[in-house]
């Protein structure tokens, strides 16, 4: 071992080099067979990966920590390293240097962050891996996303309020930011990457994108003239550049979008509206994703995921949709035979990616020659059709790669280079000559053990091969006496000797050089077909965005035709009519015909608010939801639950359902509750949809009621929001509403009382209810009897307690005061009417409620 002047070794040298040039990484330095961690790498990789901690000296006098994990396995450890916030530097073996140390050059090949994984094992096959970068000043944001597996890669800008939004539809796996970047607008980030501003000033970024695309303006792309995502695309291509060069050249295209294009749903209305995940399961089991999601191929299934979190505004776009799932409906022969070419359809855009990224696998190459291979099939299949003409257009056969591969490679090609069978014969002489050596070269020596056994009489001679000592005949310590004179000694064993002749020797060389130039012509040759194709990787990109289109309808035809969709009749005006609604993910855990549609018809100008009152358990909550989801189908340019609908644009769904709380930032349920409140009423137009369950129920009574009487009368009465509104309540007083604001109208669940028996029947009709029905509730959910009878004791005092309705006030002969909406006399009220609404912001509008509560105990 080679000890340098100040004790370490060579490799240990070169190690400290390579580690000072990624601080703030792990690496994995490869040796041999393993890649192996030192010092507190090492600690850590034991730590997190479960695997033994050890020492070895590199030096005089100097151990130092160690482990390692086998090279084969690096996905499954890399994985676990990524997942848990790990940046990790993988160091490789190039070749081996001509020195005096004799050690192997080694390089940082590439640094693995969560935004820039390209093993298909650690990714999602039906979800983007984005890595996006972020330039943020007090007005407006510059965005770049890139996933480097499909080569997307695009550019926006926009207002801070939709960044969020933004932000959440992308859900990326690491965000880059300018060092100083504010925290707060980021909360809870994953994988926040701060880097130096330098790589995100204007001049820097630009020229870093002109360069890259070779270009002199950026007016092309679109973005010329949008500094913060010149600044953003420019500094993701710069940490690009010094984490995995290599991909640089898979980004040929530059898209510049307006988040303004699509309808912005917030990270509230995912959840609450389960559009991705199910409440219960925490995946996509049981969410609107998961029942429309019949997607055959992976490109198809993370371009539904998109189209589900972009809706469209655009009228014409989405009648362009419609009409391609029509086709797919009305002829089910051709759906039938296109569902079945795209299961046999392969990831066209990470495969041709991997193959651009020179670590794609023979057998990976031969996925991709066969699924090319269907696509002039797809043509034909929605050949003649108006509707898919321009779909035809872009399934563009690539005849020549298919042509490139076929000739090149085996049927079923092998995983590894130098057994020889990769290619087709004939397609290389040398390669067939290479072939044609080692295999006579390998029946020789098996026919040289039964020669050597008649030659020298020992039945159990064997001839053999070892990594370290090559070709050799063994024999055992019995017939060492038998052991003829020719025969020269290489390594004794414990039970016996080995040897070798001149003619083994031959042998062994002839077999290990073809071997070797096996592996090399195979190399070479793999890489060259791979360069072919690299060549036409933009073509191909085309034709898997085809494709992906193709499967997304064809899954959106499948689900009209299974769950009985129609399509819906599109408009700009303010009109929303469904007749015979349902909700698509909860009519699918019930048996067929037991669910319960139900009508919808509202406008801004007639009916725009909807207040739904109505026992628990009735299925108020369901039917905002659906009327949501029916919508956000339509703006996805899908057929929905019913039997009519017609949509008119909305540009948001806000959704306020539930109670939780937020107690990693000190925030109650109440709060929780108001500040997604405010956050409706500051950022809703009159052309979003507003779902509205239960406001005010996380304080008081009077607090509540107040509240959510105020939050109705502010869309109903201020011009810049007057949104079309579902509101769900258990307040009862809450149907006053109707009497004196002209766009409110009162609804409920209907309900049936027989024989002492409550029955809910799921319907909504005009009317107020008069009754909340919450002691059944708790007597089927369980409560002990002695409870349920209490309740109606105590319920029944308190409903002979209250005064004559007619009178007009909401309060207790208990001497409870409570305030007195409808007295006309009441300062409070005159109070009220006085008030300039549309001037209060929402904590002046609390502050003023409280006020006024104040006063009309007083006054009670």
């Amino acid at each position: 071992m080679t000890v340098m002047k100040d004790g370490a070794t060579p490799v240990r040298r070169q190690y400290l080099k390579i580690k000072k040039q990624y601080p703030g990484a792990i690496v994995l330095f490869r040796m041999g067979d393993f890649y192996e961690t030192f010092d507190e790498d090492a600690r850590i990789a034991a730590r997190e990966l479960d695997i033994v901690l050890t020492a070895r000296e590199m030096g005089k006098g100097n151990k130092v920590p160690l482990a390692g994990i086998p090279f084969h396995a690096l996905d499954n450890y890399l994985g676990r390293l990524v997942n848990r916030g790990y940046k990790v530097a993988i160091c490789e073996q190039t070749e081996r240097r001509d020195n005096q140390h004799g050690i192997f050059d080694r390089e940082v090949t590439r640094l693995v962050t969560p935004g820039t994984l390209i093993e298909p094992s650690l990714l999602q096959a039906h979800a983007n891996n984005y890595l996006v970068s972020l330039v943020v000043t007090t007005e407006a944001a510059g965005l770049a996303y890139v996933d480097i597996t499909t080569s997307e890669f695009a550019v926006t800008q926009m207002t801070l309020e939709r960044l969020k939004p933004e932000l959440e539809r992308l859900s990326p796996s690491e965000i880059i930011v300018p060092e100083g970047t504010e925290a707060a607008l980021l909360e809870n980030a994953v994988a926040l990457t701060p880097l130096d501003s330098y790589d995100f000033e204007h001049e820097i970024a630009e020229k870093r994108l002109l360069e890259h695309f070779g270009v002199l303006t950026l007016e092309g792309y679109g973005c010329q003239h949008l500094p913060l995502a010149v600044r953003a695309g420019g500094g993701v291509l710069n940490y690009l550049a010094g984490t995995q060069r290599a991909v640089l050249a898979q980004l040929g295209g530059l898209t510049t979008y307006a988040t303004d294009s699509f309808m912005a749903i917030d990270a509230q209305t995912q959840t609450n509206l389960e559009i991705f995940k199910g409440a219960r399961s925490g995946d996509i089991q049981g969410s609107l994703l998961g029942v429309l999601d019949l997607t055959r191929t992976s490109m198809g299934g993370r371009l539904l995921r998109r189209w589900f979190g972009q809706p469209l505004l655009d009228v014409d776009a989405l009648v362009a949709r419609q009409d391609a799932v029509a086709w797919l409906l009305e002829h089910g022969l051709e759906r039938s035979r296109t569902v079945s070419l795209l299961s046999e359809t392969a990831d066209l855009e990470r495969l041709v990616n991997r193959v651009r990224g020179g670590v794609a696998l023979p057998t990976e190459l031969s996925s991709l020659k066969k699924s090319l291979a269907l696509i002039p099939e797809m043509r034909q299949t929605i050949a003649g059709t108006g509707e898919l003409d321009w779909l035809k257009e872009a399934l563009k056969p690539q005849r020549e790669i298919v042509a490139l591969l076929e000739a090149a490679l085996a049927d079923v090609p092998g995983s590894s280079y130098g057994e020889g069978n990769i290619f087709r014969a004939a397609f290389s002489e040398e390669l067939d000559q290479l072939q044609h050596t080692t295999r006579d070269s390998r029946q020789a020596l098996a026919d040289l053990e039964h020669t050597e056994r008649e030659a020298s009489g020992i039945r159990n001679l064997k001839v053999g091969y070892n990594r370290v000592f090559g070709y050799y005949i063994e024999i055992s310590n019995a017939q060492l006496s038998q052991v003829p004179e020719r025969y020269i000694r290489k390594q004794t064993l414990t039970g016996g000797e080995r040897f070798f002749t001149p003619e083994l020797k031959e042998y062994e060389s002839l077999v290990l050089n073809a071997r070797e130039r096996l592996i090399e012509l195979e190399t070479e040759l793999f890489q060259r077909v791979c360069a072919q194709v690299s060549q036409a990787a933009e073509g191909v990109l085309q034709t898997a965005r085809g494709v992906a289109r193709l499967d997304v309808f064809s899954a959106l035809a499948e689900a009209a035709a299974r769950y009985a969709y129609v399509r819906p009749a599109l408009t700009t005006d303010d009109t929303i009519q469904i007749n015979a609604g349902r909700h698509p993910v909860v009519e699918r855990n019930l048996e067929d015909g037991t669910f319960v549609p139900n009508e919808t018809q509202m406008g801004n100008r007639e009916t725009q608010i909807m207040v739904i009152t109505g026992p628990n358990m009735s299925g108020k909550s369901t039917y905002l939801r659906q009327v949501a989801l029916i919508v956000l189908l339509a703006q996805v340019g899908s057929f929905v639950p019913a039997d009519f609908a017609i949509i008119g644009l909305v540009d948001r769904i806000f959704t306020r359902i539930g109670a939780r709380d937020d107690l990693a930032v000190g925030q109650s349920t109440f709060m929780v509750e108001m500040v997604e409140t405010a956050n409706i009423l500051n950022n809703a137009t009159p052309r979003s949809l507003l779902i509205l369950d239960e406001i005010g129920r996380g304080t008081s009574t009077y607090d509540g009621l107040s509240i959510a009487r105020a939050v109705t009368e502010y869309v109903h009465n201020a011009s810049a929001v007057a949104a079309k509104t579902l509101f769900a309540t258990h307040y009862h007083e809450m149907v006053a509403l109707a009497g004196y604001l002209p766009r409110v109208a009162n609804f409920n669940v209907s309900v049936v009382e027989e024989a002492g028996k409550v029955v809910f029947l799921h319907r909504i009709v005009p009317g107020g209810a008069d009754k909340s029905y919450g002691i059944h509730v708790a007597q089927l959910a369980g409560l002990p009897r002695a409870v349920i009878s209490r309740a109606q004791e105590v319920l029944a005092e308190l409903e002979g307690a209250a005064e004559d309705s007619r009178s007009g006030r909401w309060r207790y002969r208990s001497g409870a005061p409570q305030l007195s909406f409808l007295d006309r006399e009441s300062p409070v009220l005159r109070e009220i009417t006085a008030l300039e609404v549309d001037g209060l912001t929402p904590l002046q509008a609390l502050t003023t409620l409280y006020e006024l509560q104040r006063k009309a105990k007083e006054n009670a």
